[in-house]
């Protein structure tokens, strides 16, 4: 029996690695830039720069983690292994907290874009920025619970599309609106920014690092996650520093201070405010389109955005509901999408009321980023602290990457840059306590209910608070079980009947209905309604012999002929159109004296089909069998 199993496989390499790694981190200029800017004013190159640096010291423990832990859960992973599985789901409901903080900020900004592209005014304001930001999400996970997007298609061509906006607007805006005078025009140190906003604006940058937890969550899925990933981050993140820094120093060139237009008029667009000022300085059909370019590729890639987040928080709830920190249900995988549904409902439902709580905020962004600093900063520190704690209690754990620099402590060897990263992300996540109220009473409050969550899942379960629950050999799946329809094509001879007779066997174990498949293969040189009278009598004549068999064996058989070029391709659509739980197909001796093993049909649905796929492999005798009686 050759099963599907709706559990990660390793499809990633590092092409695929690296474009999500770019797109996740990149993308965050989009709804970042304006903040920060508002604060940082003149010096938000070095601000990003700081933050960037201290990002990239971060990602050589995560690099180390991922690599010897190769599996879902990012931080929240490497700190269960590292200490209790308390501290682990701590780290997580933090890391919870900033997935949703991006879903919904990309979302909130993603009509602000397409308003600059289209010129359609109503989406630059409440209500209807909010409705189109809800309705964005909701879209997002309905397509996320019925089918599973790939990352080589879209995965790569988005992350290209990302940087190649802003190597345009970079080179565009150096050309003609960046000049030392414009930089630094209103920046006075202490006084334009102040010390107090020059330190408020630092955890605020974080902002603009997003998706190093979404490129770890990937560990389970990449081919070579000790080589891959390390490669993929370093690029992506060294990539994505030097061409923020070129951004804003064009940005503030646009918009120089006091007080910069990115942190007022152009706060939920500031990408597309540097794509207007530049349109200021060329043709009026050049800078048209180069507005109207920025804003579309803005909308896609903020889609992307949402899109990834809500598949990290997936990711995560289900690596905690795996190790019991969360309700067994979190840890299901469903057989389509190979997603846990209540993940990205309850994904969607909370990102959606933040989005819709925005409209009662006069400070939506400031507040959002702030909360945002505070469970990204709190979860790098304690990755990092894991990692070192790792380095003492397991040294002969295998680590095909290691973070280089590392300094002996008794018998132990400790890298020096995750103390030192540890440190500095503590040191900034102290100043966002200090300086932002968001930081200092709304997360602890998340992380207070995210306590009484845990709690009351270990004692309905009746596990300890520190007890290591270990995640299961299988993956569970939603009714592995209970097959509810099974699809067979039909097939004339011995091995289409032994087919059709296995799939109604199981119908009437399961209580199931079979859906029996004709395929009318046509030729390429014929056209799709050619008429085919003898074959479309062997379909009748099979599909009624499978409702006759059926009713023997009290089982609904429903009976379909379908013409197509391709029988695997036409199955595999089916089981689409039906829901099917399962296909049963035959596979002949022949194939397997050859190097492939099945046949070009079997081996189309084993890859492409959304199910469990059931093999009925015939011996050389049923063959002869079946020659004989022809």
């Amino acid at each position: 029996m050759a099963r599907k199993l709706p559990g990660l496989s390793r499809d990633l390499d590092a092409r695929a690695l690296f474009s999500v790694a770019y797109g996740e981190i990149a993308s965050s200029i989009y709804f970042a830039l304006g903040v920060l800017a508002a604060h940082a004013l003149g010096f938000t190159p070095v601000v990003l720069l700081v933050a960037g640096v201290l990002f990239l010291i971060v990602s050589l423990s995560y690099s180390e983690g991922t690599a010897a832990l190769p599996e879902t859960g990012g931080a929240a992973t490497f700190v269960r292994r590292a200490s209790n599985d308390l501290f682990g789901f701590l780290t997580g409901w933090a890391l919870f907290l900033d997935y949703l903080i991006v879903i919904a900020l990309a979302a909130l900004f993603l009509p602000h874009y397409l308003a600059g592209a289209f010129q359609v005014s109503a989406l630059d304001r409440n209500p209807w920025d909010v409705v189109v930001g809800v309705g964005v999400i909701a879209l997002v996970a309905l397509i996320r619970l019925v089918r599973r997007p790939s990352l080589y298609g879209l995965g790569i061509v988005i992350p290209a599309l990302d940087l190649l906006t802003q190597l345009v607007l970079v080179v565009l805006g150096f050309a003609l609106v960046v000049s030392p005078h414009a930089l630094t025009h209103g920046t006075s140190l202490g006084a334009h920014p102040t010390w107090h906003a020059l330190a408020f604006s630092l955890p605020l940058a974080m902002l603009a690092f997003t998706g190093l937890e979404t490129v770890a969550n990937l560990a389970e899925e990449a081919r070579r996650p000790g080589v891959d990933l390390p490669r993929s981050l370093f690029g992506g993140i060294a990539t994505v520093i030097t061409v923020y820094v070129a951004i804003a120093i064009v940005a503030l060139s646009a918009f120089p201070g006091p007080k910069t237009e990115l942190g007022t008029r152009w706060i939920r667009a500031p990408l597309l405010g540097v794509a207007d000022r530049i349109r200021g300085e060329l043709p009026f059909w050049l800078g048209d389109s180069l507005r109207f370019y920025v804003g579309i590729t803005g909308a896609l890639i903020l889609l992307a955005a949402v899109t990834t987040s809500i598949s990290g928080f997936s990711r995560l709830a289900y690596s905690l509901g795996e190790h019991g920190q969360l309700p067994r249900s979190f840890g299901q995988l469903s057989r389509r999408a190979h997603v846990s549904p209540l993940a990205i409902l309850s994904a969607a439902v909370i990102s959606s009321g933040i989005v819709i709580a925005t409209a009662f905020f006069r400070h939506d962004v400031q507040f959002l980023a702030s909360l945002f600093s505070f469970g990204v900063l709190l979860a790098f520190t304690a990755a990092q602290l894991a990692v070192i704690k790792l380095r003492i209690s397991e040294p002969d754990l295998p680590r095909p990457y290691r973070a280089p620099f590392n300094i002996h402590v008794g018998r132990a060897e400790i890298p020096v840059p995750a103390i030192v990263g540890a440190i500095g992300t503590f040191t900034v996540w102290i100043i966002a306590l200090a300086t932002h109220p968001a930081a200092r009473y709304a997360g602890p409050a998340w992380l207070a209910f995210g306590l009484v969550v845990f709690v009351s899942v270990r004692l309905s379960h009746g596990e300890g608070l520190l007890e290591r629950v270990t995640a299961p050999d299988e993956h569970p799946v939603e009714g592995m079980v209970q097959f509810r329809r099974i699809l067979v094509p039909m097939k004339v001879g011995i091995i289409g009947e032994e087919m059709l007779a296995t799939a109604v066997k199981l119908a009437s174990e399961h209580g199931a209905e079979v859906q029996a498949l004709h395929v009318i293969r046509v030729p390429l040189e014929q056209p799709l309604d050619a008429q085919m009278l003898d074959e479309e009598e062997r379909a009748d004549a099979s599909l009624a012999e499978a409702k006759l068999l059926g009713e023997d064996h009290e089982v609904l058989v429903e009976g379909t002929t379908v013409r197509a070029r391709a029988i695997g391709q036409a199955i595999v659509e089916r089981a689409f159109e039906v829901d099917a739980d399962l296909i049963v197909l035959g596979s002949a001796p022949r194939w397997r004296r050859q190097a492939r093993f099945f046949s070009p049909t079997v081996d189309y649905v084993l890859r492409k089909a959304p199910c469990e796929v059931l093999i009925v492999a015939f011996p050389q005798s049923v063959m002869d069998e079946e020659l004989a009686a022809t």
